[in-house]
């Protein structure tokens, strides 16, 4: 689950992070009052959505020659105008895709004086079973170019969970960070802060973008600050954070994803036309794959899980049907946990409710296949029956190149 930068940095600021004063607002004369509560006379105004490349974004919209989804603001009349340009507007960065995401929500926040920019993330490393600590001296909006130019300027430090955080992670991501005196015990602390968050919150990916040092202050002292963070957490462990599952804004998500996940269904929307309902993770990957190697493409990633109810699998059946791309539609179920005949009656159920119109293939084995292929022959329906995978992958693109 991903959330907005101004509700990671509300979480990060629970732990002692420091971060920029800012105030959230869904209208423009919200935008407006936030303004009038920071100290000025610099402001940022950052479209809130849930894909990074913000700054270099642009508006569909608003032209060519629009300015980005985060832009500097040297008085309330800009903040308004702002405002008014991007609410309600779509939003097109690199991470988006041509069809961008609508702007529903800003965030205003007190202008800094910026000297250096840094980069510092965390993420859940699955080849070591480690949190991976990543630091760069090139933060910034160029940090993808700086991973495939210069990948010797970005420094990987790996935490054993059963050690946890230690004096010398935070040293070497100071080091790294090439800073020294009072930023280097500040870099310290900030490394320990957001892993104490990463870990408390069961975080999957956390990261900021940049990571800065502000220019001297009258006295001679600069400070440290996170000025930007995108922040995603572990599914799994949400049961334990109610507070920050109800920071979800479904509105940044995929309907079809949304309404997948009231049934606990793992969907994921791909580009393709045939529609695949699969037990298992590696099972729907393969079955994936297979499609690819017959010469078409899947139009989804489904796993109903191991002990799906008949409830489920038709939920899941109407799902795979609500994508108007589905052409075909290829089911591969291996019976453990999850009994063939409960797969084949919501197949039925399902089939029958949405008047199904497309080729379907139905590959079952494993527990009580015979009584769910019984089940299936008895429907009436026009369902092809599949001996394996290989059998089900080339019956499906023969059945919908024949009804194309």
């Amino acid at each position: 689950m991903n959330i907005h930068e101004y509700q990671a940095k509300e979480l990060l600021a629970k732990f002692g992070v420091g971060i920029p004063a800012g105030y959230a607002a869904l209208t423009v004369a919200e935008a407006v009052a936030g303004a009038k509560q920071l100290p000025g006379p610099l402001y940022v105004v950052k479209a809130q959505i849930h894909a990074g490349g913000r700054g270099k974004g642009k508006f569909k919209e608003l032209g060519a020659d629009a300015k980005g989804g985060v832009r500097l603001a040297h008085s309330l009349a800009d903040v308004e105008a702002h405002a008014k340009e991007m609410l309600g507007n779509t939003l097109v960065t690199i991470q988006t895709g041509e069809a961008g995401k609508q702007v529903n929500r800003l965030y205003v926040t007190d202008g800094v004086d910026i000297d250096k920019e840094f980069y510092l993330s965390m993420l859940v490393d699955r080849q070591t079973s480690r949190v991976a600590i990543i630091a760069s001296t090139e933060g910034g909006m160029n940090i993808e170019d700086v991973a495939h130019d210069s990948p010797e300027k970005i420094t990987t430090i790996t935490i054993d969970p059963a050690q946890g955080f230690q004096p010398h992670h935070g040293r070497a991501v100071a080091f790294a960070l090439k800073l020294s005196g009072d930023l280097n015990k500040a870099a310290q602390l900030v490394t320990r802060q957001l892993y104490d968050a990463f870990m408390a919150l069961d975080c999957a990916m956390l990261e900021i973008n940049p990571l800065v040092v502000t220019k001297p202050n009258a006295s001679g002292d600069a400070k440290l600050l996170v000025l930007d963070t995108k922040m995603s957490f572990d599914p799994n462990a949400l049961y334990r954070h109610p507070d920050v599952e109800a920071l979800r804004d479904e509105s940044e998500e995929d309907p079809a994803e949304v309404e997948a996940s009231k049934y606990d269904l793992a969907y994921i929307k791909l580009d393709g036309n045939i529609g695949c309902m699969v037990n298992g993770a590696g099972l729907a990957m393969a079955t994936m794959d297979i499609i690819k190697l017959n010469g078409m493409f899947p139009a989804n990633f489904l796993d109903v899980g191991g002990g799906a109810t008949t409830e489920k699998v038709t939920a899941a059946f109407k799902l795979i049907l609500s994508d108007p791309a589905v052409k075909g539609i290829l089911v591969n179920i291996f019976g453990g946990i999850m009994k063939c005949d409960t797969i084949a009656e919501g197949i039925v159920a399902a089939a029958k409710d949405v008047n199904l119109s497309v080729p379907l293939v139905v590959r079952l084995e494993g527990t009580n296949v015979e009584q769910g292929k019984a089940i299936l022959a008895a429907s009436g329906l026009a369902i092809v029956p599949a001996d394996d995978l290989g059998d089900a992958a080339k019956k499906i693109v023969a059945e919908v190149k024949k009804a194309a």
